[in-house]
């Protein structure tokens, strides 16, 4: 079959004579998804309409949302070179016994914290259990209707008891001017450019942030009205804050105004950060440095930190108090990873690398040299470092630190996701 993909949101008609009618009270249950990307790929006509029918509901002006004519085959095809989304839906005509066979090859492709939904012609309860049993979320039985697609999406994805969606990225410096906001965010911007996956960037500096700065943007609102208004606060509210930056990534800026005093409670950004995760698969967190209750409990909190420092003698000393305090707050979790920045400042004495991690007992994950031209123009053009030399060798360096502050590996092998299990199973026959 072809391949021909389209937006969903420009291209889709509602088929009033053949869509089913909708359940209302059902519907009324579903709450909105949150920003996740979704790829249906779909072997006849019927399913076509399905999924436009789904682009077309309120509950999915979040998602991303792409269709594909084509079976498993395709998928596989098209993500052995591209990303695979938050959520794969695939139609397929296979009888049971070669259904797990036919996964195989989009198995090896797929990104580990990718979602499957399988669409297939056969009730079979053996066959439902032996899916779900080995990485399958769902599946369901042609001819599947709209609400029950989209219902079982948000059973996926917004059940209520679920951990929350999104994974937290704290970014902070060991020092200020050690550029941790700037690495914060062109981190953020890579993560939704390299993976098409929606991403949030949220400016926690609120007198002096730059993020707005930085991608060029003037918003009138950003996360002081989410920490100051903490009533308000959900998804919906979270939503009107937002300024989109690029396709997949939103920011929540921070006001950098100084018309107050900016003093919080412990735990004043931690309603911020849940909402945030509910509301997109990576959350990046662009902290100040600072070291006071609330950054201490926004730091406990976070899936990841990333502690950005320049190789003087200060840095040293505030990067391992740094790393031994957090040890203790986050006792059951990773170091934090460690990036050395401004590497080679002509004329400024250097610790050398090697001699500055050794104290730590910790391996960066990136070393960044000084580059003022490529850096300098990137801020003053309000670009990011890929935008501007996608080439060079910060660029890419800024692409690994994204595969590894997600998880993910830097190519496409083992990468097994939700349908890790189907190849060992067919491994064992």
């Amino acid at each position: 079959m072809s391949a021909i993909d389209y937006d969903i949101r420009t291209s889709a008609k509602e088929d009033e004579a053949t869509t089913d009618p909708l359940r209302p009270s059902e519907m009324e249950k579903t709450r909105p998804l949150p920003r996740i990307s979704v790829h249906a790929f779909c072997e006849s006509e019927g399913m076509h309409r399905v999924i436009e029918r789904l682009g077309l509901d309120r509950r999915m002006s979040k998602v991303n949302l792409r269709v594909t004519s084509g079976g498993v085959s395709a998928a596989a095809n098209m993500f052995a070179s591209a990303p695979t989304p938050n959520l794969i839906v695939l139609e397929m005509d296979s009888a049971p016994a070669g259904l797990l066979q036919e996964l195989a090859p989009l198995a090896e492709v797929c990104d580990p914290s990718t979602r499957v939904i399988i669409i297939g012609r056969h009730n079979d309860i053996t066959l439902y259990r032996e899916l779900i049993r080995n990485g399958i979320s769902e599946y369901l039985v042609a001819p599947v209707k709209m609400p029950d697609l989209l219902a079982a999406i948000a059973n996926i994805f917004v059940d209520p008891e679920a951990e929350p969606l999104g994974r937290s990225i704290a970014f902070i410096g060991a020092k200020g001017g050690v550029g941790s906001s700037t690495i914060a965010h062109n981190c953020a911007f890579g993560i939704s450019s390299l993976f098409s996956t929606e991403t949030i960037l949220a400016d926690l500096d609120l007198p002096y942030g730059t993020a707005n700065i930085d991608f060029d943007q003037d918003p009138a609102q950003g996360v002081a009205e989410a920490v100051f208004a903490p009533e308000r606060l959900d998804e919906v509210f979270l939503d009107r804050l937002l300024t989109k930056c690029s396709e997949h990534l939103s920011l929540l800026a921070a006001p950098s105004l100084l018309d107050r005093a900016y003093d919080f409670d412990r735990n004043s950004f931690l309603p911020v950060i849940e909402v945030l995760q509910r509301s997109a698969p990576v959350a990046v967190l662009d902290v100040p440095h600072a070291w006071c209750d609330w950054t201490r409990a926004v730091l406990a909190e976070a899936d990841e930190i990333v502690i950005t420092a320049t190789p003087d003698l200060a840095n040293l000393r505030n990067t391992k108090n740094m790393i031994d305090a957090l040890k203790k707050l986050r006792p059951n979790d990773r170091s934090p990873h460690l990036i050395l920045n401004q590497v080679g400042l002509p004329k400024r004495p250097e610790i050398a690398p090697s001699d500055f991690i050794e104290p730590l007992e910790i391996e960066p994950i990136a070393i960044i040299p000084f580059d003022a031209p490529l850096f300098g123009n990137a801020a003053n053009s309000g670009r990011m470092i890929s935008e501007m030399d996608a080439k060079s060798p910060t660029a890419e360096t800024f692409s690994q630190i994204a595969h590894i502050v997600t998880g993910r590996s830097t190519g496409k092998k083992n990468k097994r996701g939700g349908l890790g299990k189907v190849l060992s199973l067919l491994g064992r026959k």
